[in-house]
């Protein structure tokens, strides 16, 4: 590789040092601007400044630097082209052969509290992109670097002396560069776009730009005859699900993925060690103990049928008796903040079972999204966890602190269930569970059936509705299961109608005001 030009102007200056001081020991020529020249001429590097270079001085308070023909030349000259060797030689513009580049930091500028669309606009940068856009639209002659991760490769490629893969390298470090800048437009188009006439931020861009980038092609999607694929975010994803290591068994499908998220987006949610066991993307059972081991046995039992092929999320790290409990049904994956030694040699008998570590986060995603035909839904994320003192008891019936906390646990859990959702519970506890029907007593009937299969006595337990009881039925089936509580939004034109009931089948409800439809 014949490179005899480097330019190097870079915002983060991570290993900027060491690889300025290998390039000169390979005796390139840097030319470099502002603060990047001057960290290298600090450190003993040889650096030729651009406005020395170009003849014409940095102005504007450096707004105008690299924008000069001489480094855009330099930069653009495809040198297979005559006319083009003809107008180089006739300007005595010499090739740039590598670009060295990243922007100003708008992206953590804007994310800061105090931070004003005057630093913003500071922190837009125009000669950078240029430069970058520039470099990767002529790539097979120019090799353009946007990430300092790249430099030791880049070092090795300039070393080497195999051009087997050149050209695919140069290709894709382009690639790289320009979704390196399409990125950096969309974060200002999204700040830029969310500002209202008195540039107060809004909660909505009027124009939303996603960036997530490819994790792996699946074997297809949630059918055999899709094709699938799962993309991470850019950004903002330390604690989720897409921040899994696989310590082993098979490559995780569609809707491996989709129910996994389910489980651990539950079980997070827990101080106390919990497990939640989770099925077409329902929690089939959940429950908190002392140990993973209590709380997964606890969590079972609410639906054994149901669990058999579920996802296993534990918020706290796993032993070698609870992956020995966990093996006597059929499990796809196990999840968890991490693994005993002893838990992950006992896995690897199974070695088909996807286990999965994700350090424990309360990571939130800045938007929900549900893709409508044609459209995109937009929401912010259902974060909201409840507190003792939010409750509102709306009966004669006052409960005890035991029913209050498994008032909380119920109200916590069933956020995480499709809408119309009932769980009813008890001593931190699922043991019965209604999802995903069309009228709210089914799902009442469904999970007192639940309840009733895996032989619980619900006699004294707590029930959580999602919504409102938009009739008195519903509280009507749950008493006769045994029911001694139940907590629900409230919001219902038929509220009095409701409190009556419950009255009457000497309840006690608790309103939250809060509604949690999942869909």
């Amino acid at each position: 590789m014949t490179i005899k030009q480097a330019l190097i102007s870079v915002s983060d200056k991570t290993g900027i040092i060491a690889l300025a001081t290998a390039l000169q020991q390979m005796n390139f020529r840097i030319l470099s601007t502002g603060g990047t020249a001057k960290t290298l001429q600090e450190k003993g590097i040889t650096v030729t400044e651009v406005s020395d270079y170009t003849g014409f001085p940095e102005m504007l308070d450096g707004r105008v630097k690299t924008l000069h023909p001489k480094i855009h030349a330099g930069i653009l000259a495809r040198l297979e082209l005559d006319e083009h060797q003809h107008a180089m030689k006739t300007t005595q513009i010499p090739p740039i052969d590598l670009v060295v580049v990243n922007l100003y930091p708008f992206t953590q500028t804007v994310a800061k509290s105090d931070s004003s669309l005057a630093e913003a606009i500071e922190n837009i940068d125009i000669g950078g992109p240029t430069l970058i856009r520039a470099a990767a639209k002529n790539y097979s002659r120019v090799l353009v670097v946007t990430d300092p991760q790249d430099y030791a490769t880049l070092l090795e490629k300039l070393e080497s002396t195999d051009k087997s893969d050149l050209e695919h390298y140069h290709f894709t470090l382009a690639k790289k560069a320009f979704t390196h800048t399409a990125r950096y437009d969309a974060a200002i188009s999204n700040y830029l776009t969310a500002l209202d006439a008195t540039h107060r931020p809004q909660r909505f861009p009027d124009r939303l730009h996603l960036d997530f980038a490819l994790v792996e092609r699946l074997r297809y999607g949630e059918n055999p005859h899709q094709q699938a694929a799962f993309y991470r975010n850019s950004q903002n994803f330390v604690g989720s699900l897409a921040d899994y290591r696989q310590i082993q068994g098979k490559t995780l499908s569609y809707n491996n993925i989709a129910d996994t998220d389910a489980a651990w987006a539950c079980v997070k949610t827990f101080e106390q060690s919990a497990c939640a066991i989770v099925k077409h993307a329902n929690p089939c059972g959940v429950a908190t103990a002392d140990t993973p081991l209590q709380a997964y046995q606890k969590a079972l039992v609410t639906d054994s049928t149901s669990a058999f092929g579920g996802i296993i999320a534990f918020n706290r790290t796993v032993d070698e008796a609870t992956i020995h409990d966990v093996f006597k049904q059929f499990v796809e994956v196990i999840v968890a903040p991490s693994f005993t030694e002893a838990a992950r040699q006992y896995l690897a008998r199974k070695p088909n079972i996807r286990a999965l570590t994700i350090p424990l986060n309360a990571h939130q995603n800045q938007f929900d999204l549900k893709r409508v035909d044609g459209g995109l839904l937009v929401q912010t994320p259902d974060d909201f966890d409840m507190t003792r003192a939010q409750l509102r008891i709306v009966t004669k019936l006052q409960p005890t602190e035991a029913q209050l906390a498994d008032c909380l646990f119920a109200w916590r859990v069933v956020k995480f269930i499709k809408s119309n959702a009932i769980v009813f519970c008890a001593n931190g506890q699922t043991l019965g569970i209604g999802a995903g029907q069309m009228s709210r007593v089914d799902s009442v009937r469904i999970a007192s059936s639940k309840a009733k299969q895996a032989d619980f006595d619900l006699t004294g337990s707590v029930v959580a509705s999602d919504a409102f009881f938009p009739f008195r039925d519903g509280v009507d089936v749950l008493a006769d299961a045994g029911a001694s509580v139940v907590i629900q939004p409230g919001g219902s034109i038929r509220d009095e109608e409701v409190i009556t009931s419950a009255n009457e089948r000497g309840l006690v409800m608790i309103f939250t005001d809060i509604r949690h439809f999942r869909h």
